[in-house]
């Protein structure tokens, strides 16, 4: 439905739709080299040989992310997105909102899921929650298959590049 409602081809074969802009206004194709796919396996693996649980799992999701972030951020011009909310950005091809970073970090952790790295949570579309004036804030979500605990890996917190929040969702955001 988030892709849908956005206006956003889904992840398919490594591709993904990148968003900008905010409110994915752009949106610029994006794909994974199987070399961009073994540096993900690296990241991932550095986490599972502390231990092949889903708290580490959910540690190498947030590095992993960031390294995104960085990768795709240099190729497409947003490298320099800054975090949280910045009303000059809105518009700006460089900047990204809440939107565009929880659609974004759904599609990047389906990129994850498809090539294998996720062994202990499945991807979830992106949730809305509370607002700041009259927006809410979005957040992407990941469930761990154990117990079905959901978690909100939000990439607008930190700036382009840095590994994202990840908070169980009852904490996330607005606490309730």
């Amino acid at each position: 439905g988030h892709y849908t409602t956005f206006s956003i081809p889904e992840p398919k074969d490594r591709t993904v739709h990148v968003c900008h802009a905010y409110g994915c206004r752009e949106r610029t194709k994006f794909r994974f080299t199987d070399a961009d796919v073994k540096e993900l396996g690296a990241i991932m693996a550095k986490w599972r040989t502390k231990a092949d649980t889903a708290e580490e799992e959910r540690r190498g999701v947030a590095y992993a992310i960031g390294w995104i972030e960085h990768r795709v951020g240099t190729a497409i011009g947003t490298a320099s997105d800054r975090p949280g909310m910045d009303f000059a950005g809105s518009g700006d091809t460089t900047q990204q909102d809440c939107v565009d970073e929880a659609t974004n970090t759904t599609s990047y952790r389906r990129i994850l899921a498809s090539t294998g790295l996720l062994r202990h949570h499945t991807v979830d579309r992106p949730i809305s929650k509370g607002s700041v004036m009259p927006w809410p804030h979005y957040g992407a979500v990941i469930i761990e298959k154990g117990s079905g605990r959901r978690y909100v890996v939000d990439s607008s917190v930190a700036s382009n590049g840095r590994p994202p929040s990840v908070q169980p969702q009852e904490k996330w955001y607005i606490p309730g």
